[in-house]
């Protein structure tokens, strides 16, 4: 399992397509290969009320945290990092070339003994 947690600044609705991001994230993680397609979660969620750098409303921010049951080796996820980042920075560099925007990602474990999972996805994928 992973899931993709998005937080951002509320003012980067007005510059990023935030549906499409997240989707290009799921791809992304499906891409590294380490991460299980029918366990992968991607969601965002906004934040009204920040205050960046010198306090400029025209500041923004976009944070990724992955959390990921944990088995894998450290050369495992750091690649898997890498790649999702650099699908992040793809996505985002039209509006990094214009905008103040900062872009963080971090990778995590969850331990598994302290995290029961269930669910269905499994049976209801389509099959290719």
């Amino acid at each position: 399992m992973a899931h993709l947690m998005v937080d951002y600044s509320a003012n980067v609705e007005d510059w990023v397509d935030m549906a499409g991001f997240c989707d290009a994230l799921r791809v992304a993680a499906i891409e590294t290969g380490a991460l299980p397609m029918p366990g992968i979660r991607v969601r965002a969620m906004r934040a009204d009320h920040v205050s960046i750098a010198d306090g400029a409303p025209d500041h923004g921010y976009i944070d990724i945290s992955v959390r990921l049951r944990g088995g894998r080796d450290l050369d495992t996820r750091k690649a898997a990092t890498a790649l999702i980042f650099a699908a992040a920075e793809a996505f985002l560099k039209p509006v990094m070339e214009t905008r103040s925007l900062a872009l963080s990602l971090e990778m995590r474990d969850i331990d598994p003994e302290l995290s029961p999972k269930t669910g269905t996805i499994r049976d209801h994928l389509k099959k290719a």
